[in-house]
């Protein structure tokens, strides 16, 4: 049985620690196995302590005994191991965002997120490799190697939270966190065959989150179920005060309200906008969206055109936001207070110019460039400015097909996975893989997207369903309701 539970669901493992069938040091063995066993191949980590995991468990292990005893409720995520994206603070292990800026350095902190996780009983385990400061869509700009996709070690695993996807969908994590500033959870859940989830902006804290773009980041899970997803939400959700832009809003029971939702048997409104469905959408893709399309009508569902005009202009929109952001936020990594030092610098300036030289990689050097460059006098108003209107006209197409529909459904990603250093070359061309994840964010609405099917060579293809702001109960529900109809999500790589 113990080679197995690598594979299993949260929610099922949960229920097995609860009956005794297996303890909290099995199964974090199990998992620790399997990461040595497949590790070498996928690259999901870019460090991990087995023996401190292993210390975790035992505390679990000891936690729920004495619950036992005392007939007190234990939650739901004691005793799983969950994978954190090494872009989020853990107090005590390293925090590196894949760069060589931060090689060495060890977070003398928790996260929010990481923080509530430990609170709920969770095993925090190892850190997951990303795109360079979560600047990517395919885990090739890593500072410390690519990260392959389970189903096609050829191929990427998506970006910039690769490490997160593939460690889930290679079984060596139960679940992981990632952040998504432009579809960095979603993308990778799709390539990757799981369900990947972005909250509402404000709905997670993003203290102790490295920051890309301020306004556009977000923390959420990966999953192997859509219950899973629901859990650790739960698990991590909340206001904070050390993050100025978390509301105070009450936490629902994602998990129960779902359920809820589901069996009531609730028959929604669902948009398809006509713009995600045109050129550059891969044929297979399209033809599993549709069919997961066809399933919501067996169901009940109304099916509705919805148009979403301002698209068109999302991904020029984002990368003038994200940029300008990025700039201001990476200006603090200047070789004097910590990071990377350069050995061979003259005098202060020339501290700061090599130190940032030798640490940043060219995706990061690229991005800041250009954000400094919009955000500069002259150009201030004809790209930043012009780009945050924009970004207010496609938050408005949302709220508009809001009025006439419960959630919107289209694509994750244009294509399924590429192969390695297919893109590398053409950044355009890497860009537009967030074409239709990228509005979410700039909108702040939830998004999920779950698995809804294979291309002839085997490769996952992902469903994006996108929800009205701080519902995710019902986007969960929704999701979960096509979930229950195919198994997409039990099949699983042959590593």
């Amino acid at each position: 049985m113990s080679q197995e539970l690598y594979n299993r669901p949260a929610s099922e493992l949960s229920q097995m620690l609860a009956r005794g069938e297996v303890s909290a040091v099995e199964l974090m063995k199990s998992v620790a196995e399997r990461t040595r066993q497949v590790e070498p191949r996928v690259h999901a980590f870019n460090s991990m302590d087995e023996a401190d995991a292993l210390a975790q468990a035992a505390a679990s292990d000891q936690r729920r005994a004495r619950a036992k005893a005392t007939g007190s409720a234990v939650p739901a995520l004691e005793g799983i191991p969950i994978g954190i994206k090494d872009v989020i603070s853990v107090a005590g292990q390293p925090l590196t965002a894949s760069s060589r800026m931060l090689e060495n350095f060890v977070s003398p902190y928790d996260a929010t997120v990481t923080g509530k996780l430990k609170a709920a009983g969770a095993i925090c385990w190892g850190r997951l490799n990303l795109d360079e400061f979560a600047m990517g869509s395919s885990t090739e700009n890593s500072a410390f190697g690519v990260t392959s996709n389970p189903w096609d070690l050829t191929r990427v695993p998506g970006g910039s939270s690769g490490g997160s996807a593939a460690a889930v969908a290679a079984g060596e994590a139960i679940a992981s966190l990632g952040s998504d500033t432009g579809g960095s959870i979603r993308q990778p859940a799709a390539l990757c065959n799981i369900v990947g989830l972005k909250p509402s902006y404000g709905r997670v804290s993003r203290y102790g989150l490295i920051a890309f773009a301020s306004s556009l980041d977000q923390i959420g899970p990966f999953a192997r179920s859509v219950e899973d997803a629901a859990t650790v939400l739960e698990a991590i959700s909340g206001h904070d005060p050390k993050d100025s832009t978390s509301l105070k809003l009450e936490v629902p029971h994602y998990a129960r309200g779902m359920a809820e939702l589901v069996k009531s048997g609730r028959k929604w409104k669902l948009g398809i906008p006509k713009e995600y469905f045109g050129e550059g959408l891969d044929p297979e893709v399209e033809a599993s969206v549709q069919a997961a399309i066809g399933e919501y009508k067996k169901l009940g569902c109304e099916i509705h055109e919805v148009s979403l005009p301002h698209t068109k202009y999302a991904v020029g929109a984002y990368y003038i936001i994200a940029t300008a952001e990025c700039s201001s936020n990476l200006a603090r990594f200047d070789g004097v207070r910590y990071g990377h030092r350069s050995k061979d610098a003259k005098d202060a300036l020339d501290l700061y110019f090599k130190s940032r030289a030798e640490g940043f990689g060219p995706e990061v050097k690229r991005r800041i460039i250009l954000g400094t460059y919009v955000l500069s006098s002259g150009y201030y108003d004809a790209y930043y400015l012009r780009a945050q209107k924009v970004r207010t006209l496609i938050r408005r197409d949302f709220l508009e097909a809001y009025k006439q529909v419960d959630a919107i459904v289209t694509p994750t990603s244009p294509t399924p996975a590429f192969k390695k250093g297919e893109k590398a070359a053409n950044p355009l061309a890497m860009y537009l893989n967030d074409i239709y994840t990228i509005g979410v964010n700039l909108a702040g609405l939830p998004g999920i997207s779950i698995p809804c099917g294979f291309t002839s060579s085997g490769l996952p293809i992902g469903l994006q369903i996108i929800g009205q702001p701080f519902r995710e109960t019902e986007l969960l529900a929704v999701a979960r309701a096509y979930e229950e109809r195919n198994t997409w999500r039990m099949q699983f790589p042959k590593l």
